[in-house]
């Protein structure tokens, strides 16, 4: 089993938060879910997750919540869940780059 690397999860929590939408959120289990859907190998992954989600928390990506309050996500014990943060900033990281020139 290949570990996802912080860019793919980062990633993958704004997919899964866009697709979503805006005024919903997604649990980060579902993110694992999609990386590692062998069996129970998405539970290894989901310290990861929790990490870099802190990251994209930091810089005002997504924000966190628990039973539909905002949370910060260094004091949450038990299920959290993810959304896109009313900054507009993860439009801007979900834009892909444009081709480079050869």
């Amino acid at each position: 089993m290949q570990t996802p690397t912080d860019t793919r999860i980062a990633r993958e929590i704004l997919l899964r938060c866009y697709l979503r939408g805006a005024e919903k959120s997604i649990c980060p289990s579902e993110v694992a879910r999609m990386m590692l859907p062998e069996d129970e190998a998405w539970r290894a992954l989901m310290p990861e997750i929790r990490d870099v989600a802190a990251i994209l928390v930091e810089e005002g990506v997504i924000s966190v919540s628990q039973k539909g309050q905002p949370v910060d996500l260094h004091d949450a014990n038990g299920p959290i869940r993810l959304r896109l943060a009313r900054t507009g900033r993860a439009d801007a990281l979900l834009v892909p780059a444009a081709p480079s020139e050869s």
